[in-house]
C-alpha cells in the first residue's frame, strides 16, 4: 500500500536536492546515508521509511559503495532510469572533481619538503580513522561466535598467509550462503516474512539494462586496448579497477589493503606512505571513500605518461579509474532494482552478505596493521615462516613524530569525539610543525 503522505518530486527538484546531497556527503557511508534519510525521508517525504531501509539492505547485497548505490536506487524509484543516472552521478561528481584537483596538486608537489611534512600528520591521522571504522564495523557485524570466527580467519588468511582478497570474499560468500540456508542463527539472520509477490518477473527489461551498462562499462577499456595496447599503463589501470569493482563488498576499507598491496608491490605505481596520503585526501572530500581509487589511477598514469604529458596522462588515468569503478554500480542497481523484494527473501544471499560483512572486520583489521607498519616505520620486510609470510618492521626506523601525531588523533576522535575534518586539520598542522623541525 502506498503511503498517502509520500510526494513525487519533479525531475528538476530531484536534480536540485541530489546536487545538494552530493556536495554535503561527507563522513563516510554512515553520514551519507543519514544525510539522505534526513533530506529525502524526514524532511521531503519523497521516499517511505520502509522503502528506504529495504533499499539500503538491498544495496548491502551489491559490490560497491552502498551510499552511492542507494542514491541511484532512490533516483530510479522516483524517475526511472534517468532519475537513477542523475542521482548516482550527482552523488559522485562533486567528490570526483575535488579529488582530481587534490591529486593534481599532490602529483606536482609531493617532492616538496613542506608538502611531505603536511602529509606526515595526515598519514598519522589515518591510523586513528581506520581504528574508528574497525570498531564501528565490528560492533555492527559480529553478533555471534560464528561471525567472530569468520573475522579471525579472514585476518589470518590475509595477514599471515597473504591470501588473495577476492578469494577471501568468495569463500565468505560461499560459507555464508550455506549457513544462511541451513543454520541462519549462526549469522543472526531474522526469519523473513513471506508475502506473495504478484508482479511479473522483469526478465527482458533487466537483460536489456545489463547489456547496455556492460557496454558502457567496457567501451573505454576497449578504446584503450585498441589505441594503446595491452602493455600501456592505462590498460592495466582499467583492468585492475574493473576487477576491483566486482569484489568491493563491505565498503572501501575492505579493499584498501588489497588495492594498496597491488598498487605498491604488484604494479609499483606508488609508495606505501602515499596510499595513506590518498586515503587522507579521500576522507576530506564529499562522496564515497572509494574515490581514493582515482588518486591511485592518477599517480599511476602521471608517473608513466608516454605518449602523453604527465598532466594529460594523470587526468586520463583518474577519469578511467572513476569510470570503471562506478559504471558497475549503475549496472548492479539498475539491473537488479526491479528484483529487490525477491532478492531480500533469499536466505542464501542474506547469509552470504552477513558472512562477507563479518569477514570484512578481519579485512579492515589487516588494513589497519598494514597501514600502521608502513606509517610508523620507514622499512618493513617480509619474513617467510613456512607457509606464513610475516611483515616485520625494522625497529631502528621507527618514526616518533608519526606515532606522536597518531596518539593525538586517537585522543581527538575517541575521548574528545571530534570529527574527521577537525582531526585531519589539527594533525596536518602538527605534521607541518614537526616535519620542518
Amino acid at each position: 500500500m502506498t503511503d498517502p503522505e509520500i510526494q513525487t518530486p519533479s525531475f528538476g527538484d530531484l536534480l536540485r536536492v541530489s546536487t545538494r546531497i552530493g556536495f554535503l556527503s561527507f563522513g563516510g557511508p554512515a553520514g551519507q546515508v543519514a544525510l539522505m534519510h534526513r533530506e529525502l525521508v524526514d524532511e521531503r517525504r519523497w521516499v517511505a521509511e520502509d522503502d528506504f531501509l529495504q533499499a539500503l539492505n538491498f544495496c548491502h547485497l551489491l559490490p560497491g559503495p552502498e551510499a552511492q548505490q542507494l542514491a541511484t536506487w532512490i533516483g530510479w524509484k522516483l524517475h526511472g532510469w534517468r532519475g537513477g543516472l542523475a542521482c548516482g552521478l550527482l552523488f559522485v561528481l562533486p567528490g570526483a572533481l575535488v579529488m582530481l584537483a587534490l591529486s593534481i596538486l599532490y602529483g606536482f608537489a609531493a617532492r616538496l619538503d613542506w608538502f611531505a611534512a603536511l602529509f606526515l600528520g595526515i598519514k598519522a591521522a589515518v591510523l586513528a580513522i581506520i581504528a574508528q571504522a574497525l570498531l564501528r564495523i565490528a560492533g555492527r557485524a559480529l553478533k555471534t561466535d560464528f561471525q567472530r570466527a569468520l573475522a579471525l580467519i579472514a585476518f589470518a588468511a590475509l595477514f599471515l598467509f597473504n591470501a588473495p582478497f577476492p578469494l577471501v570474499v568468495l569463500a565468505a560468500l560461499a560459507v555464508g550462503a550455506l549457513a544462511g540456508s541451513r543454520r541462519p542463527d549462526w549469522l543472526a539472520l531474522k526469519q523473513a516474512v513471506s508475502h506473495p509477490i504478484s508482479e511479473r518477473k522483469p526478465w527482458l527489461a533487466s537483460f536489456k539494462t545489463f547489456a547496455v551498462w556492460t557496454i558502457v562499462w567496457v567501451l573505454p577499456l576497449a578504446a584503450v586496448f585498441l589505441m594503446l595496447g595491452p602493455d600501456h599503463v592505462l590498460w592495466r589501470i582499467g583492468l585492475f579497477f574493473s576487477k576491483l569493482a566486482v569484489v568491493t563488498f563491505g565498503g572501501a576499507y575492505a579493499v584498501l589493503a588489497y588495492m594498496a598491496q597491488q598498487a605498491v608491490t604488484g604494479f609499483g605505481w606508488l609508495g606505501p606512505g602515499e596510499m595513506a596520503d590518498g586515503l587522507g585526501l579521500a576522507e576530506t572530500t564529499p562522496g564515497p571513500l572509494i574515490m581514493v581509487t582515482q588518486f591511485v589511477g592518477y599517480l599511476a598514469a602521471f608517473r608513466d605518461p608516454a605518449p602523453f604529458s604527465p598532466m594529460v596522462a594523470g587526468v586520463l588515468g583518474a577519469v578511467l579509474t572513476t569510470w570503471v569503478t562506478f559504471a558497475p554500480c549503475f549496472l548492479w542497481v539498475l539491473t537488479l532494482a526491479p528484483w529487490m523484494s525477491r532478492l531480500q527473501r533469499a536466505p542464501a544471499l542474506k547469509g552470504g552478505l552477513a558472512a562477507v560483512t563479518a569477514a570484512v572486520v578481519g579485512v579492515v583489521a589487516n588494513l589497519a596493521v598494514w597501514f600502521a607498519l608502513h606509517v610508523l616505520f620507514a622499512q618493513v620486510s617480509v619474513v617467510a615462516l613456512g607457509p606464513m609470510q610475516l611483515q616485520w618492521p625494522d625497529w631502528s626506523t621507527f618514526d616518533w613524530r608519526a606515532a606522536s601525531i597518531a596518539v593525538v588523533a586517537v585522543l581527538l576522535i575517541f575521548p574528545l569525539k571530534r570529527g574527521i575534518t577537525t582531526t585531519l586539520a589539527v594533525t596536518a598542522a602538527l605534521g607541518l610543525a614537526l616535519g620542518l623541525v
